[in-house]
């Protein structure tokens, strides 16, 4: 048994253990830490409390989804502005350095000063946010540059926001003496002991890291503001969920959106305009809509498009013969090359444009989409992706863009089937895809981004050597996806919803081009569009269709009879009125015509190509193409370029907020 002298020993080791972890330079950061997160929380609820008129439908749990979302976007803002601090903490300096009192006072101000800023833009945002519908981003600062009389305007806002004035100061007070200041170690300063401090060094700013991206694993890209729609219902919700520092730390590299003024305000509509006003007197037809977004599956491995080329192998068999029965276009063009980029183009008909919308300042802006629209004709409207739920920012713009409901691999129901790496794999995804619609109500929109066609390229291990290599890793998923897609349909078509479904087909973007016929300006871009429906007749267009067509397609086949924001136009109409495809490469942008390629860097047209008699684009024939043959591309580009910036600028993206063009 153990005596009480013993126990004593005991007690008093514990107790050393603990006071010694109490005063390590890691327990102390992390307090402090804590602290910023508590203190962000009470700002977010102050906020809703002060502009609670935004939020009017706003329930109790639906609050603690936001305040438990905007964690996340706490501790990225709090560890970048506490980036050097942690670092002075964890270093492993010499001990006589870092137990300087000095030393620990130039750390304390390191912390408080940069958290002090943070927490002050934090109060003042309260403010502005119900002007703005959203977080203050730098493009304030230069908004505001050429006003001179900014400080006589903040100081009349703190004469009237009192209270604001005052909440400010009580959190810097809070912050100030709840934060621990010092540290101390109490170990011998061994060898061994210097090797833990490096680990710990190693460990936390490890750590660090992932707190600053958001999340770790390989399908997590750095948490950027368009992910605050993961957790709100509404765009302007998102001004809730997030936190000022971060949404300045998120723009602190100057957005390129500088409106052009190609057109005066009256020319501009007539040369392009992305409100839509189709004849309100037609009667909609209530068939489903399905949405396939195929991961990389280029034109370039399809065989469908490629009959005239030589030495051809196609890797989808089966998407072949599906186009075969399909209407589909011989030119057909990606928005953009990441799949960030085709979300928005798909769905909403927003174009990639500079950069991907959804990582821009304006990513919370009011939108519509093709789900939004038919969600209020009474369409219950989902989308799918078997990635965890969250990653590539899919579910937060899936909720903006009206999506009544969302499927990830978190709701997925089916065979043990995930991939390891990405997402669950395609085949039993897309059974699950078919077995939930059979569930819905019609009528209903859905849409699915596939994910097996994905680097690291693998397959099952059931389909190995079953489909061809090929001269890239990604051929043989290609061909297990398009499988997978034959299983799927061989699974829906049983189904009696089956009939009377519009099934749209493209892919995100491109991918590891092989052929010099693909491998240029052009083939990067090309992506199938096509659309099948078991009661069309198929057809093969020559005209040009581009992704952000596919939203005026799907509402001018129902039938639509409402005003709708968009910036493609109906591909399935007789009359497509401007024949022509945008994309932004790099640093220019691009427009297609049934045979040329122009490229334009905003002010001068730098490259023409007559794809046609050359497919390569080895010719540039800039110097040789008649003015008259380029000025209405250029013109309808210069109008769609204006447009958008306009719009995105101005959240004006919608046809109840962009009432000029109506």
């Amino acid at each position: 048994m153990i005596n009480d002298i013993d126990k004593e020993k005991v007690k008093a080791n514990c107790l050393r253990i603990l006071k010694i972890i109490w005063h390590h330079p890691i327990t102390v950061a992390m307090c402090n830490l804590l602290v910023m997160m508590a203190l962000y929380s009470l700002l977010r609820l102050f906020c809703f409390f002060v502009d609670r008129e935004m939020f009017p439908n706003m329930t109790f749990a639906h609050l603690m989804e936001i305040m438990k979302g905007g964690l996340r976007f706490d501790l990225t803002a709090i560890l970048y502005l506490s980036s050097l601090y942690i670092v002075g903490m964890v270093f492993p300096w010499p001990i006589r350095w870092r137990e300087n009192a000095k030393y620990q006072r130039t750390l304390r101000w390191l912390f408080w000063i940069p958290n002090a800023i943070g927490l002050i833009c934090n109060t003042i945002d309260i403010v502005y946010i119900p002007f703005t519908d959203r977080r203050t981003t730098c493009t304030f600062f230069s908004e505001f540059s050429n006003d001179n009389n900014i400080g006589t305007v903040m100081g009349e806002g703190f004469g009237q926001y009192w209270f604001i004035a005052l909440t400010m100061v009580i959190v810097v007070v809070i912050m100030a003496l709840c934060t621990r200041r010092t540290y101390h170690f109490e170990s011998q300063r061994t060898v061994k002991f210097y090797i833990r401090q490096i680990i710990w060094f190693v460990v936390a700013i490890y750590f660090s890291v992932i707190g600053i991206r958001g999340g770790f694993g390989h399908y997590t890209r750095p948490i950027t503001i368009s992910n605050a729609m993961q957790y709100a219902n509404t765009p302007r919700e998102c001004a809730l969920v997030l936190n000022t520092p971060f949404t300045l730390i998120q723009s602190i590299v100057p957005t390129k959106y500088v409106e052009p003024k190609y057109f005066t305000p009256e020319e501009l509509p007539l040369h392009m305009t992305p409100i839509h006003i189709p004849d309100s007197t037609q009667t909609m037809r209530t068939d489903n809509v399905v949405i396939f977004i195929l991961e990389s599956f280029s034109k370039e491995y399809i065989g469908f498009y490629n009959k005239d080329l030589d030495n051809y192998t196609s890797y989808t068999p089966f998407l072949d013969s599906l186009l075969e029965h399909s209407i589909t276009f011989q030119n057909s063009y990606a928005s953009g090359r990441k799949s960030i980029d085709a979300m928005p183009s798909v769905l909403s008909s927003i174009p990639m444009l500079i950069e991907s919308y959804i990582v821009t300042p304006y990513s919370t802006n009011a939108i519509s989409s093709v789900a939004e629209r038919l969600r209020k004709k009474g369409y219950y409207t989902a989308f799918f992706h078997g990635a965890p739920n969250g990653s590539m920012g899919f579910q937060a713009y899936a909720r903006g863009a009206g999506f009544e409901d969302y499927y990830g691999k978190d709701e997925y129901n089916g065979p043990d089937a995930y991939d390891g790496v990405w997402a669950i794999w395609d085949e039993e995804f897309l059974q699950y895809y078919s077995r939930t619609m059979s569930t819905l109500k019609e009528p209903f929109m859905t849409a699915v981004f596939t994910a097996s066609s994905h680097h690291p390229f693998k397959v099952p291990a059931r389909y190995r050597d079953v489909f061809p290599k090929g001269p890239e890793k990604i051929n043989e998923p290609l061909g297990y996806s398009d499988n997978a897609l034959r299983q799927f349909f061989k699974t829906a078509s049983q189904e009696p919803w089956f009939e009377h479904t519009l099934f749209v087909f493209t892919a995100d973007h491109t991918n590891l081009l092989h052929r010099d016929e693909y491998n240029n300006d052009r083939g990067h871009y090309e992506v199938p569009v096509a659309f099948y429906h078991p009661q069309l007749d198929p057809e093969r267009r020559p005209d040009i269709v581009s992704q952000t067509d596919i939203m005026p397609s799907v509402l001018g086949f129902l039938g639509y009879n409402e005003p709708y924001f968009a910036f493609g136009e109906d591909a399935l109409s007789k009359h497509k009125e401007h024949p022509y495809a945008i994309c932004y490469n790099a640093t220019v942008f691009q427009i297609f015509s049934d045979s040329l390629l122009v490229q334009f860097d905003g002010d001068h047209v730098t490259a023409v190509y007559n794809f046609k008699n050359d497919r390569c684009l080895r010719h540039n024939i800039v110097g040789s193409v008649d003015e008259a043959t380029l000025a209405p591309m250029l013109d309808y580009l210069k109008a769609y370029i204006q447009q958008y910036i306009h719009c995105i600028i101005h959240n004006e993206m919608t046809t109840e907020c962009k009432k000029s063009d109506i």
